[in-house]
């Protein structure tokens, strides 16, 4: 049986163009496209259609990714939903996930890897593109490390969650930045991730933080 997908992107071109692709992995069906949040509003309302996973743009007129994810979160929480955007800002990707997506996708991806995240996603709920980029070494040594994370660390992973810059965290935390680089740099290694983006989603992911 395929997984049924839905698209929302205010890029027709774009829109139609992954579409196609998605269609010729033969395990996605694409079901619903729209070009906004209204527009998807609208579309799912009259079509009665639910798809398994939802991939949303970030910047859309009308009504925008997050005010999507989060309609989206409220009224279909059954609904796998995944940013799909050129803006890998921090901010932004995080933003998003507080919102409800379980993955960030960037639309340059490959469409190997896109197959896979998608895959990934349907049998699990969850998609951290840090994983697959880390390296062998890294994760032996990972391995060797308890997983147990302290509360200075969980503090800290809290704080990451938010919009604050390293610098704001560590004025918060009263300690220097320099600490603040040292629980970053260590929970890198604990949760097998290699920037702030996959620190969030594991944290989340592993019930660590909430948000």
């Amino acid at each position: 049986m395929k997984i049924t997908i839905g698209l929302v992107d205010d890029h027709q071109l774009f829109l139609k163009s992954l579409t196609l692709m998605l269609e010729s992995f033969r395990s996605f069906n694409v079901v619903i496209e729209a070009l906004n949040g209204k527009d998807l509003q609208d579309k799912m309302f009259r079509d009665k259609i639910i798809p398994d996973i939802m991939l949303i743009d970030v910047n859309m007129p009308v009504m925008n990714g997050q005010e999507t994810t989060r309609w989206l979160s409220k009224h279909y929480p059954q609904i796998k939903l995944v940013a799909l955007s050129m803006n890998d800002s921090d901010k932004v990707i995080i933003d998003m996930i507080k919102s409800g997506c379980c993955a960030y996708l960037l639309k340059e991806t490959h469409p190997d890897d896109l197959e896979k995240a998608l895959h990934e996603i349907a049998s699990t709920g969850f998609y951290n593109a840090d994983a697959s980029n880390v390296n062998y070494r890294k994760l032996l040594e990972s391995e060797k490390k308890t997983t147990q994370i302290t509360e200075k660390e969980k503090q800290f992973l809290q704080l990451a969650c938010s919009d604050m810059t390293y610098k704001e965290i560590a004025s918060i935390m009263k300690i220097s930045e320099r600490t603040v680089d040292g629980y970053r740099e260590i929970l890198f290694v604990k949760l097998n991730v290699q920037s702030r983006v996959g620190l969030v989603m594991e944290a989340i992911k592993r019930h660590i933080v909430t948000i």
